[in-house]
Parts: structure tokens; C-alpha cells; sequence
């Protein structure tokens, strides 16, 4: 799935967690009524995410979101005021009138590389298409690496800085140390250390991975 096939998914996902925030309004005149705080607070979380992925903090669409969101009281008024925002950015994005360009730049160039990936293992090349996919792999670390300004190196020390850093959990820098093991036994001529479905593996992985935090 393209990067911005991906985006569209989470827009329209995030869509229907808004219809679900607004089911929860309580008893209430109007626009004073009440607002479950857990399901917004999920929601929103949700939204400021994919907002500064996509079009950066120094955005109209993060800033007036996150300032708006900030100002939740529990009313539904509050909802509705930060549900107008990222329609707004929804619309913008699907229009294709604001997106960090670089971002997604990147990420279909990694989509491509994957793709190719793809295709040797279908072709029956395992080896070189686990070597491709941890290409992917790297880069995807060094690029996560510029971002929060930590200096690239080897693949396990850029994974152990990110995670370090709060980039992602545990159970992801682990997954990403078997990847990596991987892909040094492929580089290294150690084939049968693992299979076809292994490789299979780390490529839906590394796309998971970019789509979630590139």
C-alpha cells in the first residue's frame, strides 16, 4: 500500500473515532453537554499524531489543533471545535493542497525499495531481498536519526539511541535487532540460518514501520 493510500486509512479511520467521541454526549443543552474524556482524550492523541507526521508542528492545521485541545473541558463545544480542525486538515491533505512534501517524498522512494523486495521473493530470491529490505531498514533508522538529531552509526546504535529517545517501545527496538540479525546473515552468506516466510516477515515489518513512525 502506497504512503498516501496509508495517510487516507488513518484520515478516514480517525473519522470514524470522531463519530464515536460524539455518540458519547451526555445529557445537556446544546453544546454544553458532556463528552466522554477517555474515548476524545484517544481520539485526539490519535489526531495530533498523524497531524505532525504529516504536515509538521509549525502547521496552522497541529497548532490550532493542539492549542484547541489543550482548552478541553469535557464539553461536547470543545469536541466539535478540534473535530472542525481536522476536517479541515483531512480535506487539505485528500485536496492535496498542504503535506510535508519531504516526508511523504521519502516514504514512497522506501515504498519502491520495498516493492522491489517483494518482488525478488516472489522470484524465488530470498537472499537478495532480505539484503534490499534491510537497506530499507537503515535508512528508515538513519532518517528517524536526522529527525530528533542523533548521530547516525551503526544499525544497533541508531536502534538503541531511538529507543532511547522514546521513538518507539521496546518490543519494536527488539524486532528491529532481529531484522537487522537477519540481514547480516543474508550480507554474510549465512542462507539457511533463514527461511523464505522469515523474509516475508521482515518486509511487511519494515513497511509497518515506516508507515507508523516515518
Amino acid at each position: 500500500m502506497k504512503m498516501d493510500d496509508l495517510v487516507k486509512q488513518r484520515f478516514s479511520e480517525l473519522t470514524q473515532k470522531a463519530e464515536e467521541v460524539g455518540k458519547t454526549r451526555g445529557n445537556g443543552e446544546d453544546y454544553e453537554a458532556g463528552v466522554s474524556s477517555e474515548k476524545f482524550t484517544e481520539w485526539a492523541t490519535s489526531v495530533l499524531n498523524l497531524l505532525q507526521r504529516i504536515f509538521g508542528e509549525d502547521s496552522i492545521h497541529y497548532k490550532n489543533f493542539q492549542e484547541h485541545y489543550k482548552e478541553f473541558y469535557g464539553y461536547f463545544k470543545n469536541f466539535v471545535i478540534c473535530r472542525g480542525i481536522f476536517h479541515s486538515a483531512k480535506e487539505d491533505y485528500e485536496g492535496g493542497y498542504l503535506f510535508n512534501a519531504r516526508a511523504l517524498i521519502k516514504a514512497e522512494v522506501f515504498d519502491d525499495v520495498l516493492e522491489q523486495a517483494n518482488e525478488l521473493l516472489r522470484a524465488g530470491y530470498k537472499d537478495g531481498a532480505c539484503v534490499i529490505a534491510g537497506v530499507a531498514l537503515e535508512t528508515t533508522l538513519k532518517e528517524l536519526c536526522s529527525r530528533k538529531r542523533i548521530p547516525h552509526g551503526k544499525l544497533d546504535r541508531m536502534n538503541a539511541d531511538l529507543y532511547k529517545a522514546a521513538t518507539y517501545n521496546m518490543g519494536m527496538q527488539k524486532q528491529i535487532t532481529a531484522w537487522a540479525e537477519r540481514r547480516n546473515k543474508a550480507a554474510h552468506g549465512d542462507w539457511s540460518a533463514y527461511a523464505e516466510a522469515d523474509v516475508e516477515d521482515m518486509i511487511r515489518g519494515v513497511t509497518r514501520l515506516i508507515a507508523e513512525y516515518l
